[in-house]
């Protein structure tokens, strides 16, 4: 069978990984295309696999050029489509969705941000998708009849004990003999992240202030750092940030993506920004006790989970690994779901 996956971002070629994986081991056909976005191209690279770059210039932020470089896209991958001639399509894209629709191959569309959260992008995929698969905590507004539903989120298709072990040796350039701290900085200049704040310098200054006399930090921007901050970025291969991310004793961070991966593999996780209360596989794992959401008009609350954490680094990160275990234990291996659900739908 033939499968195209088309990959907007770099958490989208973690989300994907195995499942492709699985699919070319099992001798099938996988077609992958992708846009410029930080380091996406680097992973997909480097992994090995054949891919197309459809998209050169990068994102635009402004309505206008959003909808020319959507059409742009469109355009570029159903060409692609009718050159290879796909079974299913499979992404977190509206194009996907867009060229599924005009060609009348099956559109899988991945997504877990709730639709009211992402407005612009619903209104642009959905109507037009095969399929919206998402957490069942996930709302996906009016277009639920579309809605293929699963307990887990895009995380556990990657970072689920069956497919990740953390490992030490790969993170040997780290300061690891003793506890150490990762501060994560996102962009926050997405369209849907318009008048949302997040992690300010003050607010940096402040967490590098406290957490010096615990344990090394480590910082991973995506935008550029301040100069007093340069010391402090973490220098390791970003395949590997994961397994930093396994070992840190408090992950940090105005993004949403990172603050589940740390959840997940039971590091605790602490998001800053004004998202918090709004994003439901967040707040999921918030019940589970694996996160701590703080919206960014609550710096003393910060502040005090920060010190309350770091009275017992050890135990902290113990209760962590129990409330992991009773998530887990809950969820379900995604991207052994995420297989099987594709090669269902290319066997019609």
């Amino acid at each position: 069978m033939r499968f195209l996956f088309y990959l907007g971002h770099p958490a989208h070629f973690h989300l994907f990984r195995i499942v492709i994986g699985n699919l070319k081991s099992a001798g099938h056909e996988v077609t992958i295309l992708i846009k410029k976005k930080d380091i996406l191209e680097d992973l997909v690279r480097r992994q090995g696999w054949a891919y197309t770059n459809i998209n050169r210039e990068g994102r635009a932020d402004n309505k206008l050029a959003i909808a020319w470089k959507l059409l742009k896209r469109d355009w570029e991958l159903y060409k692609m489509v009718r050159k290879v001639k796909p079974h299913v399509m499979a992404g977190t894209s509206a194009e996907i969705a867009h060229v599924g629709k005009l060609t009348g191959i099956p559109s899988f569309v991945f997504n877990e941000d709730d639709a009211e959260v992402v407005p612009l992008f619903a209104k642009l995929a959905y109507p037009f998708a095969t399929h919206i698969v998402a957490p069942d905590s996930c709302g996906v507004g009016r277009w639920i009849k579309k809605k293929i539903a699963y307990s887990g989120y895009h995380e556990l298709a990657y970072l689920h004990p069956a497919h990740f072990t953390p490992d030490r040796h790969r993170i040997v350039k780290l300061e690891t003999d003793k506890p150490y701290f990762i501060l994560r900085f996102a962009s926050l200049t997405a369209h849907h992240d318009a008048g949302r704040g997040g992690i300010t310098r003050d607010i940096a200054a402040k967490l590098v202030d406290m957490l010096t006399p615990f344990g090394q930090i480590y910082i991973t921007s995506e935008r550029p750092l301040e100069p007093e901050f340069e010391p402090y970025r973490i220098q390791i291969d970003p395949l590997d940030i994961h397994h930093a991310l396994a070992f840190a004793s408090i992950y940090i961070g105005d993004s949403q993506t990172m603050a589940a991966e740390a959840a997940v593999l039971g590091t605790p996780s602490i998001r800053f920004n004004d998202f918090v209360g709004e994003i439901s596989y967040l707040r999921d794992l918030e019940k589970y006790g694996l996160s701590y959401g703080i919206r960014t008009n609550e710096a003393g609350k910060l502040f005090d989970t920060v010190v309350a954490l770091t009275k017992d680094l050890a135990g902290s990160k113990k209760m962590m690994h129990v409330n992991l275990d009773r998530m887990l234990s809950d969820k379900i291996d995604c991207a052994a779901y995420f297989t099987e659900l594709l090669l269902a739908a290319s066997n019609g």
